[in-house]
């Protein structure tokens, strides 16, 4: 069956709604895993948040891994923030920050996404020129691939007029549409914001962005536990797809094809989280620090005590004594001996 939703086409059908309908269960179990959690969540936000940013910045071609990404982060010194790959990385950590800590006081309005365009490029003097501002000059949409390639997926709304014709029509529609269900219209609306493409740069990780801020606020809170993001990267090549396949057919075109893959990221998304919670099936059997140390290992294989108790704050003392009891839990495996001694997920 063919709805409609904004200016697009989209297919309802059993598996759309067995879709959100899973989404959605989990969604109702949150309020009291949350509760029940504590210690594991701070940890899997730290994790998540290095992933994210890492991801977003990777998918539009910066070089930095996620372990160069949490040194920066650490390691913040304003003046040295030189290279553009660590002003994109800061940049979209303090954005993502602002987003966690004031979500519920951002309303989804022109000038707060141009605000937030300008905090995202904050420290890049390349883009000085544009930043918080609608384009100026025609930006077609490429994916940069690891080899160095380009590829055009697709042509963007013209600046002046056609690109802020179509961004007040978008916030119009999205601030009185009441009916379409809310990860719908999420999706809806960053499919639009990316097809305009309305800033000179810096659209796909401000898309990317605006998916947390609109997800949160709108109830799903868990996904600041799990990188949206990192899932992108990972199908980065139908992520491309999707959007080219779509916007091919613009204007008024059949979305369904982006609607899925959307929603196909956001299960698999809380499908990893739940299993990062999931401690093979006694979690409630261990202890907020077990269960924190537990999770640092099943994300960083190969980690030390030392490296533990530093990143969880723990004393080293305490760590190891959880160590050998998640090692004799058979939950954990040791690896060598003496200072070369590190663990990893059974």
């Amino acid at each position: 069956m063919k709805e409609n939703v904004y200016n697009f086409q989209l297919t309802l059908d059993w598996n759309l709604l067995r879709v959100i309908s899973q989404i959605d269960r989990f969604d109702a179990s949150w309020s009291s895993i949350e509760k029940k959690e504590g210690q594991s969540l701070k940890q899997l936000k730290s994790i998540a948040t290095i992933r994210s940013v890492g991801a977003s910045t990777r998918i539009e071609g910066s070089k930095m891994t996620d372990e160069q990404v949490e040194f920066l982060l650490s390691n913040i010194d304003i003046s040295k923030i030189e290279d553009r790959d660590s002003q994109e990385v800061v940049g979209y950590f303090n954005v993502l920050d602002i987003i966690s800590d004031s979500y519920e006081q951002i309303e989804i309005s022109e000038t707060n996404i141009k605000n937030l365009h300008n905090q995202l490029l904050k420290y890049s003097k390349k883009d000085e020129w544009h930043k918080g501002d609608y384009k100026q000059h025609t930006n077609a949409v490429e994916a940069r691939f690891p080899d160095g390639t380009n590829q055009i997926i697709f042509k963007t709304t013209e600046p002046g007029f056609p690109t802020e014709d179509a961004m007040r029509k978008l916030m119009e529609w999205y601030k009185q549409e009441k009916e379409v269900h809310p990860i719908i219209k999420t999706a809806a609306f960053v499919y639009d914001f990316v097809s305009i493409h309305p800033f000179q740069d810096g659209n796909g990780r401000l898309s990317r962005l605006l998916t947390t801020l609109l997800l949160l606020q709108t109830g799903y809170n868990w996904i600041q536990y799990v990188s949206f993001e990192h899932e992108i990267e990972n199908r980065k090549k139908s992520y491309y797809k999707c959007l080219r396949s779509c916007q091919a057919q613009r204007p008024n075109e059949d979305i369904t094809e982006w609607i899925d893959f959307f929603l196909e990221s956001l299960i698999n998304v809380q499908n990893k989280l739940a299993k990062k919670l999931e401690v093979s099936g006694i979690e409630n059997k261990l202890s907020p620090k077990d269960k924190a140390i537990y999770i640092y290992i099943s994300e960083n294989a190969g980690c030390k005590s030392g490296e533990i108790a530093d990143k969880l704050n723990i004393p080293n003392p305490t760590v190891k004594r959880i160590l050998s009891d998640l090692v004799s839990k058979e939950l954990i495996e040791k690896y060598g001996k003496g200072a070369g001694t590190n663990y990893s997920i059974k």
